[in-house]
């Protein structure tokens, strides 16, 4: 057992050879950490390495297996935390200067629900400051890089997550997605990455800037870990008044039911982005596959007003929240770009910010009603494939609104779910997403279309050019 690879093995594979003890998760553990040491100085995903703690856990785990008396069927898969997110004895930083090494004294919802369920954090993973952006470099942390390309940015604001996840490190990571900072970076690597419902997992703290937009969930290969990592963190929590009720659902149940009969909107441009042509084109072929499965497809046409003018002041008034809570004397070390965006926002009225916020309601309700038509709405995950690490976010060249998060956000602001799938690979070998959407609280028959579409994609894990390109390192 000691010589068998982890590398790029499944949550539920994992499972399945913990409970026949064909493997345990102290040799799991100790291999994942052995090539976390070995990748992070290359891909510079995480944050810290619990070593210690992850072993300790192992141990543990290994002796509930032993008694029969496993936890969850997830009890003893290592994960990790993205360093927005509060454990409990580990301090959160945000890639800020403006935080501080505290080790705070509670953790968040979801990370209680995972070590609930047995499961093992080796650490934190990166983030870009305070999760400001779809690329993942901070003041504090330096850049994180992609496993496809060590010259490419993984995305943001979940990117160590998804370097991790796709490097093979271990089987999906925690990520949280407030502009589709779990979809644009599950894209950008060829991952799966599931943004659930707004308050499907509940989050605490929840007086956060942006935590009316913020839904928790994972980056994974496999539509399968998404759902048993569902199963394991969906439900209320008192400290969050707006997670949704219980839903007596297992979301592994059904995940083969098909899409035949389905009817389905694509939309390559929401009416007002320019999409490269080679996204584009990849996503359209994604979306025929649906066609292929027995569903009805068809080009809905413009469907979202450009996204700038209506919710940019929501967007930097929330900086500006918590820009304001920075002392000045900070300022010098924060991200230029989150300084500017900031900045800005502080010029936002109370009646400007109010009138953003009637714009989210009337959005959502649109798509509300749209959903009463179509089961789903297909779009590409972003504009591009990821972009090089040096790309200035915001900037001329790397706008937000036209290049950044044009085709995820509207998704938080309306709280649905909606998913990032593997299209295919540009000439430059790069992964572009297709991002499936289903109607509100609709998280069930998002799985099921993205397992639809997983079985009929022929896309597997480990994929030849990360191999290549992790292979000398």
């Amino acid at each position: 057992m000691s010589e068998r690879s982890f590398d790029w093995i499944s949550a539920a594979e994992l499972s399945k050879l913990f409970q026949r003890r064909e493997a345990s998760p102290v040799e799991v553990v100790d291999a994942m950490l052995i090539r976390a040491s070995k990748l992070q100085p290359h891909l510079n995903a995480f944050v810290m390495i619990d070593e210690a703690g992850a072993k300790a856990a192992a141990a543990a785990s290994e002796a509930r297996w032993q008694r029969n008396q496993p936890l969850s069927p997830l009890d003893g898969v290592p994960t990790t935390i993205k360093d927005t997110t509060n454990v409990k004895g580990w301090p959160t930083r945000y890639g800020s200067h403006a935080t501080d090494e505290t080790p705070v004294n509670e953790s968040a919802p979801v990370v209680e629900r995972l070590q609930s369920a047995g499961m093992i954090l080796l650490g934190k993973s990166a983030t870009p400051e305070f999760g400001w952006k779809a690329l993942t470099d901070s003041p504090l942390q330096g850049t994180t890089r992609s496993p496809w390309n060590l010259n490419h940015s993984p995305g943001g604001s979940s990117g160590g997550a998804s370097s991790l996840t796709a490097a093979g490190i271990n089987p999906f990571n925690h990520g949280n997605d407030g502009g589709g900072s779990i979809r644009i970076p599950a894209g950008h690597t060829g991952l799966v990455g599931l943004k659930p419902s707004f308050g499907r997992i509940p989050q605490y703290p929840a007086d956060a800037p942006f935590a009316d937009v913020i839904s928790q969930g994972v980056l994974s290969r496999t539509v399968l870990d998404t759902a048993m990592a569902l199963n394991i963190t969906a439900g209320p929590d008192a400290r969050d008044w707006r997670s949704l009720p219980a839903e007596p659902r297992d979301y592994t149940v059904g995940l083969d039911g098909g899409v035949r009969g389905w009817r389905i909107g694509l939309s390559l441009d929401f009416g007002h982005v320019k999409a490269d042509p080679e996204v584009r084109d990849l996503v359209a072929a994604a979306a025929k596959r649906f066609e292929d499965l027995g569903a009805h497809v068809e080009d809905v046409g413009p469907l979202i007003d450009p996204l700038q003018l209506s919710f940019e002041p929501l967007w930097i008034g929330s900086f500006a929240t918590r820009f304001r809570q920075i002392p000045t004397q900070l300022h010098g070390k924060l991200d230029p770009g989150f300084r500017a965006a900031a900045e800005k926002g502080l010029a936002i009225t109370l009646a400007v910010y109010a009138k953003s916020y009637e714009a989210k309601s009337k959005l959502a309700r649109d798509l509300a009603l749209w959903h009463h038509q179509y089961d789903l709405l297909l779009a590409p995950v972003a504009p591009t494939a990821g972009p090089p690490v040096d790309t200035l976010y915001n900037s001329d060249a790397f706008p937000r609104w036209t290049k950044g998060a044009p085709y995820t956000l509207p998704c938080n602001l309306t709280g649905q779910p909606a998913a990032s799938m593997p299209a295919g690979l540009t000439k430059a070998g790069l992964p572009v997403g297709l991002q499936i959407i289903g109607a509100p609280r609709a998280d069930h028959v998002v799985l099921q279309a993205m397992r639809a579409y997983e079985s009929a994609s022929g896309w597997t894990w480990p994929q030849a050019k990360v191999v290549e390109t992790l292979k000398g390192l």
